[in-house]
Formats: structure tokens, sequence, C-alpha cells
């Protein structure tokens, strides 16, 4: 009943998001968990249906990860070879020309979802192994675009933000509550700071964070896969 719940869940934040409008600098928004849905729940259903220990939390889709394919942190080759996923993908309800969703056949790589997948098929060997105690998800399911350009959730204004946090906290619980995790592990800042303001009130659960695998980040660009180790071991979560 896990993936279940993982489902209904998806669908009510898509719903609820999908009511939502957003004003200038903001000129496309998509919404995977609609177009990509059938991959979306392809992937809480194989890989969502147990108790996990530790929740890794995203910010948002990647424009070349999620927003192609539904999936979390979804660089292409990853998800297709690693995650055994594949399918047709929708569109958006209105395209950007500039960023084109191409689905699997998407030839652009999502860095962070290189990085972030590639750590774990190092460290577990196979898909089942890692999600066996662990998963993946993003706090917001919205991409953001200022024509071409990525906006992330947390630069849009307070009154605009205000309802998609609040829907955004309300899918995080019931995930929470489905998947019954020891730990909730931001991917950057912002993600943790998320984690704890919706989830902090629940007794027994634990948060911490590592370091973005954006390649915007200078300090990712130096190791992040060493850093994001080196963390998870410094919380206990792994060892070495």
């Amino acid at each position: 009943m896990t993936a279940h719940a993982l489902i209904t869940a998806a669908r009510t934040l898509s719903a609820a998001v999908d009511a939502m409008r957003f004003a200038a600098p903001v000129t496309h928004v998509y919404n995977p968990l609609d177009y990509a849905r059938g991959i979306h729940e392809h992937y809480l259903t194989r890989y969502g249906a147990n108790r996990k220990r530790v929740v890794f939390l995203g910010m948002n889709p990647g424009p070349f990860g999620m927003a192609q394919i539904g999936v979390p942190f979804g660089e292409i080759a990853s998800a297709r070879d690693w995650l055994g996923l594949e399918g047709p993908v929708g569109q958006p309800a209105v395209v950007n020309p500039k960023r084109p969703v191409e689905g699997f056949a998407c030839a652009r790589s999502e860095v962070s979802g290189q990085r972030l997948w590639g750590l774990f098929r190092e460290r577990f060997g196979t898909p089942e192994a890692f999600f066996a105690d662990h998963f993946v998800a993003n706090y917001c399911p919205l991409a953001f675009f200022e024509n071409g350009r990525n906006l992330t959730p947390d630069k849009l204004p307070v009154a605009e933000q205000k309802p998609l946090l609040a829907a955004c906290d309300a899918h995080l619980h019931a995930l929470v509550e489905a998947l019954q995790p020891e730990w909730v592990i931001g991917i950057g800042n912002w993600a943790e700071k998320r984690a704890t303001e919706a989830l902090g009130n629940r007794t027994g659960l634990k948060f911490g964070r590592i370091l973005h695998p954006s390649p915007a980040s200078p300090a990712a660009n130096r190791g992040w896969a060493p850093a994001a180790s080196r963390q998870l071991q410094e919380l206990g979560i792994w060892t070495a």
C-alpha cells in the first residue's frame, strides 16, 4: 500500500499546483507529475513499495532531468540504464520553445542527476540494494522558466510561494507518513530548510543535508561524491 499512498499523494499535489498561477518574470511552468505521470508513477510503484530509513529530498525538477521524464534528478542514462525506467512522455500545457520536452530522447545530461545516481550506483551496485533503505524525492514538482533561464522556487515572490509551499508541505507529510523514514536529508540547504519547517514537529524524525551536486556549485565540482559520502558518514547514516 505504500506505493499506492505515494501515487495518491502525487496526484493530489499535481492537481493543487496545476491550479496555481505565476506572474512575470516566470514565462513558463512545467508540471512533470502531469505530462510525465506514467513514468513518475512507475518510479513510485517500483521503488516506493516499502518503508525507508532515509529519504533524500531535492528542490524541484531540473530542465534536463525530472522536467523531461518525471523522475527526481532524472538524468536520462541513469533512469533508463540503472533504474530501468522508460516509456512515452507527454507535453506541458504550454511548451517553452527554448526548453523542449523530449522525454527519454533528450540528449542533454542532467549533471546533478548523473552525480547523484552515479554515487548510489557506485556504492550499492543495484537499484534494489539502494531502494531497500533509501528513496529520492523532490520537494516541489514544478519547473519554472524565465524564457530559457531556469528559476528556482525560492526566487518566487512570497505571495506566490505561500500556496505553493503549503501544497508541497502537505505532500511531504504524506510521503513521510507512507515511507516512515528515520532521516530526511536535504540535497542542498533550501531542501533541508523546507523539510525541517514542514516536518520538525514529527517525533523521532531526524534531519540533515548533503552538498547539492549542481555544476553551479564550485564545491560540488571539486569532488561531489566524496564530499556527500563524508557528510552521510558524519551523520551516521553511512559507514566508511
